[in-house]
Protein backbone atom coordinates (compact mmCIF):
# COMPACT_ATOMS: atom_id res chain seq x y z
CA UNK A 1 0.00 0.00 0.00
CA UNK A 2 1.55 3.44 -1.22
CA UNK A 3 2.31 5.78 1.91
CA UNK A 4 -0.68 8.55 0.35
CA UNK A 5 -2.83 5.60 0.81
CA UNK A 6 -1.71 4.86 4.61
CA UNK A 7 -1.80 8.22 5.83
CA UNK A 8 -5.18 9.20 4.50
CA UNK A 9 -6.31 6.29 6.84
CA UNK A 10 -4.46 7.11 9.72
CA UNK A 11 -6.36 10.63 9.43
CA UNK A 12 -9.93 8.99 8.63
CA UNK A 13 -9.02 6.66 12.13
CA UNK A 14 -7.85 9.85 14.18
CA UNK A 15 -11.47 11.25 12.71
CA UNK A 16 -13.45 8.34 14.13
CA UNK A 17 -11.47 8.35 17.25
CA UNK A 18 -12.20 12.21 17.47
CA UNK A 19 -16.33 11.61 16.53
CA UNK A 20 -17.18 9.15 19.50
CA UNK A 21 -15.48 8.47 23.24
CA UNK A 22 -14.49 4.67 22.54
CA UNK A 23 -14.35 2.01 19.48
CA UNK A 24 -13.58 -1.26 19.67
CA UNK A 25 -10.75 -2.98 17.00
CA UNK A 26 -13.53 -4.74 15.19
CA UNK A 27 -15.47 -1.61 14.99
CA UNK A 28 -12.99 0.60 13.66
CA UNK A 29 -11.83 -2.10 11.22
CA UNK A 30 -15.38 -2.69 9.84
CA UNK A 31 -15.06 1.42 9.27
CA UNK A 32 -11.68 1.28 7.53
CA UNK A 33 -12.46 -1.41 5.88
CA UNK A 34 -8.95 -3.32 7.15
CA UNK A 35 -7.82 -6.01 9.57
CA UNK A 36 -7.42 -5.61 13.50
CA UNK A 37 -3.69 -6.01 12.66
CA UNK A 38 -3.77 -2.76 10.39
CA UNK A 39 -5.95 -0.84 13.04
CA UNK A 40 -2.89 -1.50 15.93
CA UNK A 41 -0.33 -0.44 13.40
CA UNK A 42 -2.03 2.76 12.77
CA UNK A 43 -2.66 3.51 16.06
CA UNK A 44 0.74 2.92 16.72
CA UNK A 45 1.54 6.04 13.85
CA UNK A 46 -1.22 8.22 15.54
CA UNK A 47 1.09 7.79 19.15
CA UNK A 48 4.21 8.39 17.66
CA UNK A 49 2.57 11.66 16.07
CA UNK A 50 1.81 12.97 19.89
CA UNK A 51 -2.26 11.82 19.72
CA UNK A 52 -2.38 10.14 23.20
CA UNK A 53 -4.79 7.23 21.84
CA UNK A 54 -5.66 4.98 25.20
CA UNK A 55 -6.31 0.80 25.10
CA UNK A 56 -8.10 -1.22 27.17
CA UNK A 57 -8.54 -5.03 26.89
CA UNK A 58 -10.87 -6.92 28.06
CA UNK A 59 -15.14 -7.12 27.49
CA UNK A 60 -15.59 -3.67 27.24
CA UNK A 61 -12.83 -2.51 26.45
CA UNK A 62 -11.70 -0.31 23.10
CA UNK A 63 -9.39 2.60 21.94
CA UNK A 64 -10.39 6.34 22.98
CA UNK A 65 -8.28 9.37 22.41
CA UNK A 66 -6.79 10.92 25.51
CA UNK A 67 -5.41 14.32 26.80
CA UNK A 68 -1.91 14.46 26.03
CA UNK A 69 1.35 16.49 27.21
CA UNK A 70 1.51 18.38 24.22
CA UNK A 71 -1.27 19.94 21.72
CA UNK A 72 -1.26 17.54 18.37
CA UNK A 73 -2.46 19.22 15.19
CA UNK A 74 -6.89 18.93 15.33
CA UNK A 75 -8.72 17.08 12.04
CA UNK A 76 -11.83 19.28 11.23
CA UNK A 77 -14.41 18.15 9.24
CA UNK A 78 -16.07 21.28 6.82
CA UNK A 79 -18.65 21.98 9.37
CA UNK A 80 -16.09 22.44 12.41
CA UNK A 81 -13.10 24.51 10.59
CA UNK A 82 -15.93 27.13 9.02
CA UNK A 83 -17.05 27.22 13.01
CA UNK A 84 -13.75 27.51 14.68
CA UNK A 85 -12.30 30.35 12.28
CA UNK A 86 -15.78 32.64 12.87
CA UNK A 87 -14.86 32.07 15.96
CA UNK A 88 -11.20 32.89 16.06
CA UNK A 89 -12.45 36.05 14.20
CA UNK A 90 -14.76 37.46 16.83
CA UNK A 91 -12.43 36.01 19.47
CA UNK A 92 -9.84 38.35 17.84
CA UNK A 93 -11.38 41.31 19.71
CA UNK A 94 -12.45 40.69 22.97
CA UNK A 95 -11.87 41.17 26.52
CA UNK A 96 -9.57 38.32 27.51
CA UNK A 97 -6.24 40.19 27.66
CA UNK A 98 -3.40 38.23 24.98
CA UNK A 99 -6.51 36.17 23.62
CA UNK A 100 -6.99 38.53 20.44
CA UNK A 101 -3.21 37.69 19.61
CA UNK A 102 -3.59 34.19 20.12
CA UNK A 103 -6.68 34.35 18.21
CA UNK A 104 -4.91 35.81 15.25
CA UNK A 105 -2.04 33.68 15.35
CA UNK A 106 -4.32 30.28 15.70
CA UNK A 107 -6.42 31.77 12.62
CA UNK A 108 -3.71 32.42 10.47
CA UNK A 109 -2.62 28.86 11.22
CA UNK A 110 -5.93 27.82 10.35
CA UNK A 111 -6.22 30.05 7.17
CA UNK A 112 -2.67 28.47 5.95
CA UNK A 113 -4.41 24.56 5.93
CA UNK A 114 -7.78 25.36 5.11
CA UNK A 115 -8.81 24.11 1.39
CA UNK A 116 -9.81 27.67 -0.69
CA UNK A 117 -13.42 26.69 -0.72
CA UNK A 118 -13.86 26.80 3.04
CA UNK A 119 -11.73 29.70 2.91
CA UNK A 120 -14.03 31.48 0.60
CA UNK A 121 -17.12 30.65 2.99
CA UNK A 122 -15.20 31.98 5.98
CA UNK A 123 -14.08 35.16 4.17
CA UNK A 124 -18.47 35.60 3.08
CA UNK A 125 -19.56 35.08 6.83
CA UNK A 126 -16.73 37.58 8.21
CA UNK A 127 -17.40 39.99 5.45
CA UNK A 128 -20.71 40.37 5.44
CA UNK A 129 -20.92 40.58 9.58
CA UNK A 130 -20.37 43.41 12.09
CA UNK A 131 -19.90 43.18 15.67
CA UNK A 132 -21.39 45.89 17.91
CA UNK A 133 -19.96 45.66 21.42
CA UNK A 134 -18.92 48.28 23.83
CA UNK A 135 -15.84 49.21 25.19
CA UNK A 136 -14.66 46.02 27.28
CA UNK A 137 -12.07 45.71 30.10
CA UNK A 138 -9.28 43.33 29.65
CA UNK A 139 -8.66 40.28 31.60
CA UNK A 140 -4.94 38.57 32.48
CA UNK A 141 -5.73 35.25 30.91
CA UNK A 142 -3.18 33.75 33.83
CA UNK A 143 -6.26 34.60 36.16
CA UNK A 144 -8.91 33.00 34.06
CA UNK A 145 -6.94 29.71 34.01
CA UNK A 146 -6.12 30.06 37.75
CA UNK A 147 -9.57 30.45 38.66
CA UNK A 148 -11.06 27.94 36.27
CA UNK A 149 -8.84 24.94 37.64
CA UNK A 150 -9.57 26.58 41.48
CA UNK A 151 -13.14 26.63 40.63
CA UNK A 152 -12.67 22.98 39.35
CA UNK A 153 -10.80 21.23 42.09
CA UNK A 154 -12.33 22.85 45.06
CA UNK A 155 -9.42 24.65 46.30
CA UNK A 156 -9.27 28.26 48.18
CA UNK A 157 -7.89 30.97 46.69
CA UNK A 158 -6.41 34.00 47.99
CA UNK A 159 -6.14 37.77 45.78
CA UNK A 160 -5.78 41.22 46.78
CA UNK A 161 -9.08 42.94 45.99
CA UNK A 162 -9.19 47.11 44.33
CA UNK A 163 -12.56 48.26 46.19
CA UNK A 164 -14.48 51.19 44.53
CA UNK A 165 -13.32 53.74 46.77
CA UNK A 166 -9.87 53.05 46.30
CA UNK A 167 -6.99 50.92 47.98
CA UNK A 168 -6.65 47.46 47.92
CA UNK A 169 -7.65 43.92 50.38
CA UNK A 170 -6.67 40.74 50.73
CA UNK A 171 -9.85 38.12 50.50
CA UNK A 172 -9.95 34.55 50.47
CA UNK A 173 -12.24 32.82 49.00
CA UNK A 174 -14.34 29.78 48.12
CA UNK A 175 -14.75 30.21 44.20
CA UNK A 176 -17.79 28.71 42.50
CA UNK A 177 -18.39 30.06 38.82
CA UNK A 178 -17.05 32.55 36.53
CA UNK A 179 -19.83 34.58 34.76
CA UNK A 180 -19.29 36.89 31.65
CA UNK A 181 -21.04 39.34 30.52
CA UNK A 182 -20.51 41.74 26.58
CA UNK A 183 -18.21 43.71 28.83
CA UNK A 184 -16.49 42.19 32.39
CA UNK A 185 -15.75 38.92 34.04
CA UNK A 186 -16.64 37.87 37.32
CA UNK A 187 -16.25 35.17 40.11
CA UNK A 188 -19.20 33.94 42.54
CA UNK A 189 -17.08 33.11 45.64
CA UNK A 190 -17.62 32.21 49.28
CA UNK A 191 -16.01 35.01 50.69
CA UNK A 192 -14.22 33.51 54.33
CA UNK A 193 -13.32 36.65 55.51
CA UNK A 194 -16.91 37.92 55.58
CA UNK A 195 -19.06 34.40 55.41
CA UNK A 196 -21.42 35.40 52.79
CA UNK A 197 -21.20 35.24 49.39
CA UNK A 198 -19.98 37.86 47.16
CA UNK A 199 -18.92 38.86 43.68
CA UNK A 200 -15.82 40.24 42.29
CA UNK A 201 -14.27 41.69 39.36
CA UNK A 202 -11.97 40.18 37.83
CA UNK A 203 -10.34 42.90 36.48
CA UNK A 204 -10.25 44.14 40.22
CA UNK A 205 -8.07 41.23 41.54
CA UNK A 206 -4.60 41.46 41.67
CA UNK A 207 -2.19 38.49 42.86
CA UNK A 208 -4.29 35.19 42.02
CA UNK A 209 -3.42 32.45 43.58
CA UNK A 210 -4.46 29.05 44.01
CA UNK A 211 -3.74 27.94 47.36
CA UNK A 212 -3.68 24.04 48.53
CA UNK A 213 -6.74 24.24 51.13
CA UNK A 214 -9.77 22.12 49.68
CA UNK A 215 -13.19 22.89 50.63
CA UNK A 216 -15.86 21.19 50.42
CA UNK A 217 -18.70 22.75 47.90
CA UNK A 218 -21.60 23.98 49.70
CA UNK A 219 -25.30 24.75 48.61
CA UNK A 220 -24.92 28.19 46.22
CA UNK A 221 -27.38 30.21 44.54
CA UNK A 222 -27.64 30.29 40.81
CA UNK A 223 -24.06 31.96 39.55
CA UNK A 224 -25.71 33.68 36.88
CA UNK A 225 -28.53 35.23 38.61
CA UNK A 226 -26.73 35.70 41.74
CA UNK A 227 -24.28 37.63 39.91
CA UNK A 228 -27.12 39.54 37.68
CA UNK A 229 -28.63 40.79 41.30
CA UNK A 230 -24.92 42.09 42.17
CA UNK A 231 -24.11 43.91 39.16
CA UNK A 232 -27.65 45.34 38.59
CA UNK A 233 -28.08 46.42 42.33
CA UNK A 234 -25.48 46.21 45.10
CA UNK A 235 -23.07 49.15 44.07
CA UNK A 236 -26.02 51.14 43.16
CA UNK A 237 -27.59 53.82 45.65
CA UNK A 238 -30.98 53.16 44.76
CA UNK A 239 -33.19 50.45 43.39
CA UNK A 240 -35.75 50.65 41.24
CA UNK A 241 -38.61 48.50 40.63
CA UNK A 242 -40.49 48.73 37.21
CA UNK A 243 -43.91 47.46 35.93
CA UNK A 244 -43.36 47.58 32.02
CA UNK A 245 -46.48 46.92 29.64
CA UNK A 246 -44.37 45.17 27.70
CA UNK A 247 -43.51 41.26 27.00
CA UNK A 248 -40.29 40.57 29.19
CA UNK A 249 -38.64 39.03 25.96
CA UNK A 250 -39.01 42.71 24.32
CA UNK A 251 -37.78 44.32 27.23
CA UNK A 252 -34.28 42.20 27.44
CA UNK A 253 -33.69 43.17 23.78
CA UNK A 254 -33.19 47.09 25.10
CA UNK A 255 -31.76 46.39 28.48
CA UNK A 256 -28.44 43.87 28.65
CA UNK A 257 -28.38 41.56 31.59
CA UNK A 258 -25.36 43.88 33.29
CA UNK A 259 -27.59 46.52 33.28
CA UNK A 260 -31.28 44.85 34.55
CA UNK A 261 -32.94 41.92 35.72
CA UNK A 262 -36.85 41.14 33.64
CA UNK A 263 -39.15 38.89 35.46
CA UNK A 264 -42.55 37.61 33.55
CA UNK A 265 -45.67 39.27 35.37
CA UNK A 266 -49.15 38.85 34.10
CA UNK A 267 -51.34 40.36 31.39
CA UNK A 268 -48.35 41.57 29.55
CA UNK A 269 -46.62 42.91 31.78
CA UNK A 270 -43.44 42.23 33.58
CA UNK A 271 -41.16 43.89 36.09
CA UNK A 272 -37.92 45.57 35.25
CA UNK A 273 -35.74 46.10 38.51
CA UNK A 274 -32.75 48.37 37.98
CA UNK A 275 -29.87 50.08 40.28
CA UNK A 276 -28.46 53.67 39.82
CA UNK A 277 -27.01 56.41 41.56
CA UNK A 278 -29.31 58.85 40.71
CA UNK A 279 -32.77 58.99 40.61
CA UNK A 280 -33.41 61.67 37.26
CA UNK A 281 -31.14 59.25 35.37
CA UNK A 282 -33.31 56.52 36.31
CA UNK A 283 -36.29 57.86 35.38
CA UNK A 284 -34.70 59.44 32.04
CA UNK A 285 -33.89 56.07 30.71
CA UNK A 286 -36.45 54.13 31.88
CA UNK A 287 -38.92 56.82 29.84
CA UNK A 288 -36.53 56.03 27.03
CA UNK A 289 -37.82 52.43 26.77
CA UNK A 290 -41.25 53.83 25.16
CA UNK A 291 -43.18 51.56 27.14
CA UNK A 292 -45.84 52.12 29.82
CA UNK A 293 -44.70 51.73 33.22
CA UNK A 294 -45.65 51.79 36.79
CA UNK A 295 -43.06 52.65 39.66
CA UNK A 296 -43.46 50.22 42.51
CA UNK A 297 -40.21 51.49 44.16
CA UNK A 298 -39.31 53.55 45.74
CA UNK A 299 -41.71 56.36 45.86
CA UNK A 300 -39.30 58.78 45.23
CA UNK A 301 -38.72 57.33 41.90
CA UNK A 302 -42.12 58.60 41.00
CA UNK A 303 -41.12 62.69 41.64
CA UNK A 304 -38.53 62.06 39.88
CA UNK A 305 -40.46 60.96 36.80
CA UNK A 306 -42.71 63.85 37.24
CA UNK A 307 -39.63 66.59 37.32
CA UNK A 308 -38.74 64.79 34.05
CA UNK A 309 -42.24 64.99 32.60
CA UNK A 310 -42.37 69.05 33.48
CA UNK A 311 -38.86 69.88 31.92
CA UNK A 312 -40.25 67.59 28.57
CA UNK A 313 -43.48 69.90 28.76
CA UNK A 314 -41.72 72.83 28.81
CA UNK A 315 -39.23 72.02 26.49
CA UNK A 316 -42.16 71.47 24.25
CA UNK A 317 -43.65 74.17 25.07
Amino acid sequence: MSVEATTERVLRLLGLLQRRSSWTAAELAAELGVTDRSVRRDVERLRALGYPVHAASGVGGGYRLGAGTRLPPLLLDDDEAIATAVSLRMASGGTVAGAGEAALRALSKLDQVMPPRLRAEVRAVHGATETLVGPGVEVDAEVLVTLARACRDAVRVRFRYAARGGGERERTVEPVRMVATARRWYLMAWDTGRGDWRTFRLDRMRDVTATTWHFRPREHPDPVAYVQRSVTAAPYRHLARVRLHAPSGRVRELVPPQVGRVEDDRDGWCVLSVGGDDLDWLAMHIARLGFAAEVLEPPELRDAAARLARRLAAMAG
